[in-house]
């Protein structure tokens, strides 16, 4: 048999591992930024592109994409180039995979922060960037399968499957989700509304975690595992069972994060069913990669790599024990909307993929670079850090958001919340914050100690770019099925047919899901009395979504007798009609929004939103002094008439004098509001001070009815008042 020399192609390994690196510092100084801003409200006071709302969806895309997304190609390219025994198809795909990729990062790390985002979680970018994610990730791709194609090794080993499946059902869900009509290069509407969209976005929330998060995830294991421990996996079978089985379930939990929500009953509980059903192969997996241990026990106590790796699979296995419990509406009804969800995600986040990339890359390193680990007991430190880290910063989360359900739900006898007030339930929590910024500090702590051991083990190092290796190459076999061979086995030498099965199996429950809940009208009834936003209303709620305010406000009433009493009548899936996009939330930092109109008088929000703590003693909401005072509180209404028309087209019904009188219109709100203003002296008084003082010194004058403030308070004033409810309930 004729041997074949090649090189692997080590360098874009390299330089994803460094990307990581760099990144997972950028995304975690972030979060711990963030943490801070718990205790600290006023923090980066007065800099609108360091508030709290711009920032947290650049910490959770600097985590997931670029921290995690690096980590994958990086782990990807190096087990794929070894299991097919081929270099990657293409150089040059390679490296646009690379640099296209950070250059996305880039772009998100600019767009996020000035305030142009969808606010579709982990979907926040901004259309030119998605159509940008899109094709790099079909470039991956393309490379990933060209190699494939034409590898040395027949049968695909099991890390193979799960790439596959990452590369279709990543495809399939950002496309599908991030359909939207473009308004300007930097600003776009969701082709779906309301309920709809919560469905589309949570099909895709909940399966990025599922096939980014998850199954690339699952993948490495399988790859580095038993690399490291120097063992075979421990179940062939086992394997197939898991690859199969989480593929075709995992697409139908979705809708397990709209349990008691406006969406249909029959979705809810087609969510549950194959949330609890999901446990059995998320077990399956945590209990082939932990068993594939047996016999390496001792290695575990001394090797660094093996323990980040063993509590990573740890992790896994108690995050995808609590996914499903969670998704049971009984526990769903106490965790929903609190810190217990916080922790939840991060015991993935940090258990699972941080320690299981820290554990890939103190493997790979040494090997790139034909040395070994600087100090194996830096990596160990490193280990107990980030382990104490996890625990300090999960445990006290948990503990937060029994807290506050508990307060949230608890009645006096006369039937009154015994905590009417929601700053109660903050203030009640703030030392779990603390805990939970310690425990951010030290994992942060591990992650620069990672950094320093792995410069040292670099320059002690050389790098080998282009590794020599040597295989045969395959020979021509049928391609029918031959005597003896099982189904799956025939598959594993089947790239092609692999693949559609992969796709099959994920696209039946996305369809089953979400065409009925888009098609059929029925499933969401309409009410006569929800009209569209005003043109001022319409600005107010972009502006809602540029200061990121869903992300510590639910706008997503639940009929619970506690949610109602405290904010009103219960919401109703017809009242979101016109929502593109929905904004229902994930978390309540602050109170539920949804029956929030009239509730205040207009200067309340004025000064609510200038100063929180005057007008709610201690409140950690940061101020926004920026839509009130100085230039660029100017509200710009120059594409007002644009977004109404883009509306129209998605089926909002602006009629053509809505839009010739859209100017107009918004003048004659802002005024009624800048007068409804001058009603509070303090505001009086100063206004027009501000206006003299314009005068005297020739400066421009921004008229309040033209500030973005304004708009916003219009916004804010119509929430949940197109429908009557009882007076005693707003």
């Amino acid at each position: 048999m004729e041997m074949q020399q090649f090189h692997y192609d080590n360098k874009i390994v390299k330089n994803f591992l460094y990307a990581t690196m760099f990144w997972g510092i950028v995304g975690m100084l972030v979060g711990l930024l963030l943490a801070f801003m718990f205790l600290f409200p006023n923090l980066t006071d007065g800099i609108s592109w360091l508030s709290f709302g711009r920032l947290r969806p650049l910490h959770t895309n600097a985590v997931i994409f670029a921290f995690v997304g690096n980590a994958i190609f990086a782990g990807v390219y190096y087990s794929s180039q070894r299991l097919l025994k081929a270099r990657m198809a293409s150089d040059i795909l390679s490296k646009i995979n690379f640099w296209g990729w950070q250059l996305i990062i880039v772009a998100a790390a600019i767009t996020l922060p000035l305030g142009y985002t969808s606010s579709k979680e982990y979907a926040e970018l901004e259309w030119p960037i998605d159509i940008a994610i899109a094709a790099v990730w079909v470039v991956f791709g393309w490379n990933l399968i060209a190699t494939i194609l034409k590898r040395r090794q027949r049968h695909l080993y099991v890390a193979l499957w799960f790439y596959i499946a990452t590369f279709v059902t990543v495809a399939v869900l950002h496309i599908f989700n991030s359909l939207e009509l473009p308004v300007s290069a930097l600003k776009s509407y969701s082709v779906y509304a309301g309920v709809q969209d919560a469905l589309v976005q949570w099909w895709y929330g909940h399966n990025a975690v599922a096939f980014f998060l998850t199954t690339p995830f699952l993948g490495l294991m399988y790859y580095f595992v038993p690399k490291a421990a120097n063992r075979p996996v421990y179940s062939y079978r086992l394997s197939i069972v898991h690859f199969w089985s989480l593929i075709f379930i995992y697409i139908w939990a979705g809708p397990h994060h709209l349990l008691y929500t406006a969406l249909p009953e029959w979705a809810q509980n087609l969510g549950v069913a194959f949330s609890i059903m999901l446990l059995m192969p998320s077990w399956g997996g945590m209990i082939n990669g932990l068993l594939t241990l047996r016999g390496a026990w001792d290695k575990v106590r001394t090797d660094p790599v093996l323990k980040f790796m063993v509590v990573a699979i740890t992790g896994y296995g108690m995050a995808t024990f609590e996914g499903p419990m969670l998704s049971l509406k009984s526990v769903n009804a106490v965790a929903h909307f609190t810190d217990w969800i916080i922790a939840h995600v991060h015991v993935g986040a940090l258990a699972w993929n941080g320690f299981l990339t820290f554990g890939m890359i103190y493997y790979l390193v040494p090997k790139l670079f034909k040395t070994k680990l600087f100090s194996i007991g830096l990596a160990n430190l490193h280990f107990w850090i980030g382990t104490l880290g996890i625990i300090m910063y999960a445990l006290p989360l948990y503990v937060a958001g029994f807290t506050q359900y508990s307060m949230w739900q608890q009645f006096n006898p006369d039937g009154t919340l015994v905590y009417g007030n929601f700053l109660e339930t903050v203030t009640e929590i703030m030392p779990m914050y603390w805990m939970r910024a310690i425990g951010g500090t030290l994992y942060l702590t591990g992650m620069f100690v990672l950094i320093y051991n792995i410069i040292m083990t670099v320059k002690q190092g050389s790098p080998v770019e282009d590794e020599l290796a040597e295989a045969a190459a395959l020979e021509r076999v049928s391609k029918h099925r031959t005597a003896g061979e099982g189904w799956h086995t025939w598959l594993e030498r089947k790239p092609i047919q692999l693949t559609i099965g992969a796709t099959i199996a994920i696209l039946i429950g996305g369809i089953i899901q979400i065409v009925p809940t888009i098609m059929i009208e029925s499933n969401i009834p309409t009410i006569a009395s929800v009209k569209p936003y005003t043109p001022l209303e319409l600005e107010g709620r972009d502006i809602y979504i540029r200061e990121g305010c869903v992300g510590c406000h639910s706008q997503m009433i639940r009929p619970f007798r506690h949610e109602v009493e405290r904010y009103g009548e219960y919401s109703k899936a017809g009242e979101y009609v016109y929502d593109h996009p929905f904004l229902w939330g994930s978390k309540r930092t602050g109170p539920d929004l949804h029956r929030l109109g009239k509730k205040y008088s207009d200067n309340w929000h004025f000064n609510h939103m200038y100063d929180p703590q005057s007008t709610s003693s201690g409140s950690i909401m940061p101020r926004y002094p920026w839509l009130i005072t100085g230039k660029s509180s100017e509200l710009d209404k120059s594409m007002t008439e644009k977004k109404m028309e883009v509306m129209i087209k998605l089926g909002v019904p602006y009629t053509e004098e809505d839009i010739a009188n859209a100017q107009a219109n918004m003048l004659a709100q802002g005024a009624q509001i800048e007068q409804n203003l001058y009603t509070d002296p303090d505001f009086a008084n100063t206004y027009e001070a501000d206006k003299k003082y314009a005068a005297e010194n020739g400066e421009d004058f921004i008229e309040m009815k033209n500030r973005e403030i304004v708009a916003l308070i219009a916004y804010l004033q119509r929430l949940g008042t197109d429908i009557s409810v009882k007076s005693e309930q707003q």
